[in-house]
């Protein structure tokens, strides 16, 4: 296949380009230049799209503002950048008759779905509750591939969970309630280029919750308690370590829809988190006191 690749310089589109690459042509695009993008330029730019897009098979945009770049990049670049340049992604694919688009979004859209006394059990059902810039923009960049989905444009929205380097005690505890390998990342867009089914499908991307929907209370309360009865061997790990287990969790991102849709089962779980800090990965950060 020939896949489009925006923001292909980025952590994310690096590791979608890893991914794909043994198996396919990769056209990454990308202002900043590396390795896996063959376009330097701002991926905005209708002629540029036109160009690249033709002949492609599939286009993934990863291409986005993120949350760091709230407060200090204008809003108005924000809507630019997420909004307008998904537009112009979408009008290119269209024109160029491009079959499938991926779309990378993200589960901080879920960002107030918060429960009091007891941790959040989002699904693909729960409805998203944006808070700033970054949400808005993308849940409208959401809404202009869901539109442009029909018989002739197969569109798939990837709502990733955090997978970027944090104390690896936090990672940990992430990786079983709302984050991810971006490695599982990658191999999710990989699954979201070959499925069938309706012309638009959308999914939380996240690892796997060992809890239960009923126990969402202990979770939030008594975190060892549920640690203890689900996922013992990590508690193991914080005590052996002399990490000090929080009291709660407030959130589990499940991601039951993606494993039945995609085929999609993430591999790389918390003892991955505890295997990269032993190996001193760059990406695991080290436990400060």
């Amino acid at each position: 296949m020939k896949i489009v690749l925006t923001g292909s310089s980025g952590r994310v589109g690096r590791a979608i380009y890893n991914q794909l690459a043994p198996q396919h042509e990769i056209i990454g695009i990308d202002r900043t230049p590396f390795a896996t993008t063959r376009l330097v330029a701002d991926f905005a730019d209708a002629a540029l799209l036109a160009d690249a897009l033709q002949g492609a098979d599939a286009v993934i945009h990863a291409a986005a503002l993120h949350a760091p770049h709230v407060g200090i990049v204008p809003d108005s670049e924000f809507e630019r950048v997420n909004v307008d340049g998904t537009r112009l992604v979408v009008e290119a694919a269209r024109q160029a008759g491009v079959p499938r688009l991926v779309l990378t979004s993200t589960t901080a859209l879920f960002g107030h779905a918060i429960a009091e006394g007891r941790a959040a059990w989002v699904t693909d059902d729960t409805p998203p509750r944006p808070r700033s810039i970054y949400h808005r923009t993308k849940l409208a960049a959401e809404a202009l591939v869901a539109a442009a989905a029909g018989p002739d444009l197969a569109v798939r929205v990837l709502r990733m969970s955090r997978c970027y380097p944090e104390p690896a005690d936090q990672m940990a505890l992430y990786r079983i309630s709302r984050g991810v390998d971006v490695r599982d990342v990658a191999r999710a867009h990989a699954a979201a280029l070959h499925n069938d089914g309706p012309a638009y499908q959308c999914y939380i991307i996240s690892g796997q919750v060992p809890f239960t929907e009923a126990e969402c209370a202990v979770v939030a309360t008594a975190l060892e308690q549920a640690l203890q009865l689900r996922a013992p061997a990590l508690l193991a790990a914080f005590r052996v370590r002399g990490w000090q287990v929080p009291a709660s969790l407030d959130r589990l991102y499940v991601a039951t829809r993606a494993e039945q849709g995609l085929g999609w089962v993430p591999q790389y779980g918390f003892e991955e988190v505890l295997a990269q800090l032993d190996r001193h990965s760059l990406e695991v950060l080290p436990v400060v006191p």
